[in-house]
């Protein structure tokens, strides 16, 4: 509804403008791509791939995917372009997305998101500026009040095939209290089940060997580093050993921005750190962070009043004078101020009360008298005071 889009519009001009202070450009990216590239980046074990993406064949039988997250196309345009020869690479997405999962506050199946992806910056520097664009794109957008930052490092190839093996052996020693969905993930994404939200599932996690406790020297050292730069920058956190993302192509660093103003569906925005997917989807080796944050969930987190709606300058009421009317309503817009004109006819009284509703500051009242010599009745709303003037002294007036 356009009321409900002043905000999506302030939201959208608000993270353009904070996520080009720090150098990202916008890509647009398709709708939907071809099924594999989403099953090979976001991982063929996940729910999104097994459970939520909306899939078809064309014509030709060639399986598509309606787009369920953006990371996976930015990097497929990032490789098919040749981007790796300017690095870094910034670029911003802000677009629909399409997941088959039950709607419920803040979740839709088909929903919005803006995210951001930075490529060629290997160092715990660049984790710490992602963070403070998005905690700053909160804050300019007034939410920022409710939110917390948390952080943890799932590891890399290096560390975290044991990590995982150990985690397996103590999971399966829990196997008969897991719920049937994390039965189901201990043997492909064990990994999936420290962020379960069933009750046993959280309590057996809780006591799980941590991630953080079998980093390797090169991972620990990444984190103390985005730990040390947060303390810097005075971004306060908190470390969630709990904290895993349901994509697979993470690495080291994930981090999440949550609000305990949504019940359940808590994450206004996530993301973290993928170094080895470019590589995984046929490009050269280069690092790389990104996020995703929601925009139907920051929508009902910000406060309304702060969002005034568009209000017209002026208010054109026509006494049987419609060419006359609609022209001087057509030399006003060429001005660049937003005008509004009755199209329903009435009387004065009728015509004045509609003027007085739209909450527009001038009201030009044009008869058969005022068409003639190119003038209009000029009224301020607000003063109640009135002229005669001529189409070019009144919009003198309504500018100044």
């Amino acid at each position: 509804m356009p009321d409900e889009s002043v905000r999506w519009q302030f939201i959208e001009s608000t993270l353009r403008r904070v996520f080009g202070q720090y150098g990202f450009g916008e890509i647009r990216i398709p709708l939907f791509e071809k099924t594999e590239l989403f099953a090979r980046a976001v991982g063929e074990t996940t729910d999104i791939v097994e459970k939520e993406m909306y899939t078809f064949e064309d014509r030709g039988g060639e399986s598509l995917a309606l787009r369920p997250e953006g990371t996976a196309s930015v990097v497929r345009s990032f490789i098919n372009n040749g981007l790796d020869r300017q690095l870094p690479w910034k670029a911003y997405y802000i677009g629909p997305m399409f997941r088959y999962e039950r709607p419920q506050k803040g979740r839709y199946r088909q929903f919005h998101q803006a995210g951001a992806e930075l490529f060629g910056a290997e160092g715990p520097l660049a984790d710490a500026e992602i963070m403070a664009m998005v905690l700053r794109s909160l804050q300019e957008i007034g939410i920022a009040g409710q939110l917390q930052l948390e952080i943890n490092s799932l590891g890399c190839p290096a560390c975290r095939p044991a990590y995982r093996a150990q985690l397996t052996d103590y999971l399966q020693s829990h196997h008969g209290a897991l719920c049937g969905n994390c039965q189901n993930r201990l043997e492909r994404n064990p990994l999936r089940v420290l962020d379960c939200k069933v009750e046993s599932c959280k309590a057996i996690a809780k006591e799980a060997p941590k991630m953080r406790d079998h980093l390797c020297a090169g991972c620990d050292h990444h984190f103390a580093g985005l730990t040390a730069h947060l303390d810097a920058l005075q971004l306060p956190y908190v470390i969630n050993p709990m904290m895993v993302r349901g994509l697979d192509y993470y690495t080291r660093t994930a981090f999440e921005v949550t609000t305990n103003a949504l019940g359940a569906q808590n994450a206004v925005a996530a993301g973290g750190r993928y170094d080895g997917l470019v590589t995984e989807m046929g490009g050269k080796a280069t690092p790389a962070i990104g996020f995703a944050m929601g925009l139907e969930r920051l929508a009902l987190l910000m406060d309304e009043s702060a969002i005034a709606p568009p209000l017209p300058a002026l208010y054109v009421v026509s006494l049987e004078a419609d060419t006359a009317a609609f022209g001087f309503a057509e030399q006003v817009r060429g001005a660049g101020l937003a005008v509004e004109v009755n199209l329903q006819g009435g009387s004065m009284k009728s015509q004045m009360k509609k003027a007085g509703r739209s909450n527009a500051r001038w009201c030009a009242i044009i008869g058969q008298t005022e068409a003639q010599n190119q003038q209009v009745v000029l009224k301020d709303m607000q003063e109640g005071a009135q002229a005669t003037l001529s189409w070019d002294e009144a919009l003198h007036r309504i500018r100044a």
